[in-house]
This record gives structure tokens, C-alpha cells and sequence, in this order.
């Protein structure tokens, strides 16, 4: 794969309506970053399983896309995530997992009956993610998208391990970062001439005393990176306005 575009997916209705916090989006771009990845997108959506086979179906239409999906994958009525996951990228259908069906009959002996058990229902040739708190497994599907419960706990070491032992991690990123005390339209006509594999971002504020604007560039190329932002400094310098390097 060339360099992956990951995507957190949270379902639940929940978030929304401001009963829960979310709990994901923070702990993703986090660790992302320890492995030398960022998120290019985030959804949070209610409960609904047409809006979230839709989301899941524009995830995987994206090139080299990764989904981290948390919530919904239960056995009460309103988790839907396993069959819109099964639609989005499969045939529709649920299978019963033999594995996730031991594993869940050997954790609640006669209580897996009648509905947990339903959790071992799963896409074709999903494979399972391990659950260091209860034991009811995770799956994944074709190796890139990942479904969790909605429960931090379970989820989050759920992620650190995807990201340890079944994605690689990335290229390392080298950031420069300067404020300086003037618009950012100072720096539109440079901006427009940085190379494509090249980001650069600004952030204008604006204080009592005035406009501050936080220049960002990054690259995978150290040198490059460096070249870049000595663009900057020396525009900055050439019309004498202060700055200051660093976040």
C-alpha cells in the first residue's frame, strides 16, 4: 500500500446528543503520531444503518484508506455495525465466526444464548481483534478496516496493537514552525510556491496588540523541510518583522 489515509468512523447516537463525550478523536490523532501517521478524516454519526453503510462505503472508495470504526458492534437492536460492514464490503451477509463463537460460548457458558452470541455473526473472512477487557473479540476485514466496541477501555489497546503488528508504521516528519507578528497575507505569495510534497499551514491570531500568524512546514524530506522554512525566515527578515521559531 502507498502511504494510507486513515479515517476514524465513531457511531453513536449518544455523542451526539451529548449523553456521552467523545472519547476517540484525541486518542487517535495521538497515536497516529507515534507511529508516524495522521488522520485525514473524522465522522461521528448517530445510530442509523443506512447513514453508517454509506460512511463505511465512502471510506473504502477513498485510495489507501485505513478506517478505525468504534461503536456498534454488540448484540442489542441498535448495533448495526457488523451487517453495514458486511454491505459496504462484502456480500451483505453475516457468517458465523467459529473462533469468536468459542470464544464467546467459553466466556458466558449458557448466558451466550439467545443474543450474544450473535456477536460471533460476521462479515466473510473477518478476521478477529483480541478484547483485553471482556474477551468478546473485534474483527477487521481485508486488513484496513478495523470495527471496536464504542467502550475507550477495549478500543484503545485495540488500536495500539493494529498499529504495532498489522500496519507499518510511516516515514518520520520533519516540522519547522514560526510565529510572526504580521497577517498571514505576508506569506500568500510564498505559500502558493511551496512544492507538492511539501505542507505548509498557517494560523493567524489575532491579540490586543495586533495580528500573530503561526507558520507550520513539514515533510518527509529533513532537508527539504529546512530549505523551505528559510524561505520564510528570510522573507520575514528582508521586510523586518519580528518572529519567533518554535511552536
Amino acid at each position: 500500500m502507498q502511504t494510507p489515509k486513515f479515517f476514524a468512523l465513531i457511531i453513536g447516537t449518544e455523542i451526539l446528543n451529548r449523553r456521552r463525550s467523545d472519547a476517540h478523536f484525541e486518542f487517535i490523532t495521538k497515536t497516529l503520531l507515534k507511529h508516524n501517521h495522521k488522520l485525514t478524516g473524522s465522522f461521528v454519526i448517530e445510530d442509523d444503518p443506512q447513514l453508517i453503510t454509506d460512511t463505511i462505503k465512502f471510506i473504502a472508495s477513498i485510495p489507501n484508506s485505513i478506517l478505525f470504526s468504534f461503536g456498534g458492534i454488540g448484540s442489542t437492536p441498535d448495533d448495526y455495525t457488523r451487517e453495514c460492514a458486511s454491505k459496504a464490503l462484502s456480500d451483505g451477509k453475516l457468517y458465523i465466526h467459529q473462533k469468536a463463537k468459542s470464544i464467546i460460548e467459553n466466556k458466558l457458558g449458557d448466558k451466550a444464548y439467545p443474543h450474544p452470541i450473535n456477536m460471533a455473526k460476521l462479515p466473510k473472512d473477518a478476521k478477529l481483534l483480541d478484547n483485553p477487557i471482556n474477551g468478546m473479540p473485534a474483527f477487521y476485514v481485508n486488513d484496513r478496516f478495523f470495527f471496536m466496541p464504542g467502550f475507550p477501555q477495549m478500543s484503545h489497546p485495540m488500536v495500539e496493537y493494529i498499529l504495532s503488528y498489522i500496519i507499518d508504521d510511516g516515514k518520520p516528519t520533519y516540522r519547522q514552525t514560526l510565529t510572526a507578528n504580521c497577517k498571514e497575507n505576508v506569506f500568500i505569495e510564498l505559500m502558493s510556491k511551496v512544492p507538492d510534497n511539501v505542507e505548509v499551514s498557517s494560523l493567524p491570531k489575532l491579540y490586543d496588540n495586533g495580528w500573530a500568524t503561526t507558520i507550520s512546514i513539514s515533510s518527509h524530506d529533513k532537508t527539504l523541510t529546512n530549505q523551505v522554512f528559510e524561505r520564510f525566515t528570510n522573507l520575514l527578515n528582508d521586510l523586518g518583522i519580528e518572529y519567533k521559531i518554535g511552536d
